[in-house]
């Protein structure tokens, strides 16, 4: 098999795969779904925000980590922490196991804005539950693109997860 048509389908088997997980997508980075080599409607729709699942998901209560950052902070300091281990303590709102060989979650703490209350951690030990509240140590990264799209202006990487305490 061709490299040309390996890294296709791979291309093709990445969107699919994150097809449940954050997408950034602007009017410049969009693709339209028949553009050759596109994977279909599955590149063109957008994909579900966590905030549609936190509703059910309370928030309140949680403290920040000591000698950490809320999720606001980190987006807030991000160029300064770029490449640097951080430390959050939040809720798991939203959960992709074993996707690219790592596991994707979402957390949020309650802090923040729309667009700055949600970070995505990549990590690949054990996975947690949507609504448990984890520690959450790994390294900052910035404008990480995994083609396709698939773009996080902000991630936290090979992050260290704790479950603190199981959802109810």
């Amino acid at each position: 098999m061709s490299k040309f048509v390996t890294g296709r389908l791979l291309a093709i088997a990445v969107v699919v795969s994150l097809a449940a997980c954050s997408k950034q997508e602007t009017a410049e980075t969009a693709a339209p779904a028949s553009a050759p080599g596109n994977a279909g409607e599955v590149a063109s729709q957008p994909h579900p925000d966590p905030s549609e699942a936190t509703a059910s998901i309370d928030l309140s209560g949680l403290e920040k980590a000591e000698g950490g950052q809320t999720v606001a902070e980190v987006f807030a300091a991000k160029e300064q922490l770029e490449g640097e281990t951080v430390l959050i303590r939040g809720k798991v709102v939203k959960v992709n196991a074993n996707i690219m060989g790592k596991n994707w979650l979402h957390v949020r703490d309650g802090s923040g804005e729309e667009g700055t209350n949600d970070l995505t951690i990549t990590s690949a030990g054990a996975v947690p539950a949507v609504g448990d509240t984890v520690l959450v140590t790994g390294t900052l990264g910035l404008n990480r693109d995994f083609g396709m799209g698939y773009q996080y202006p902000v991630i936290v990487e090979d992050a260290e997860v704790t479950v603190e305490m199981a959802a109810e």
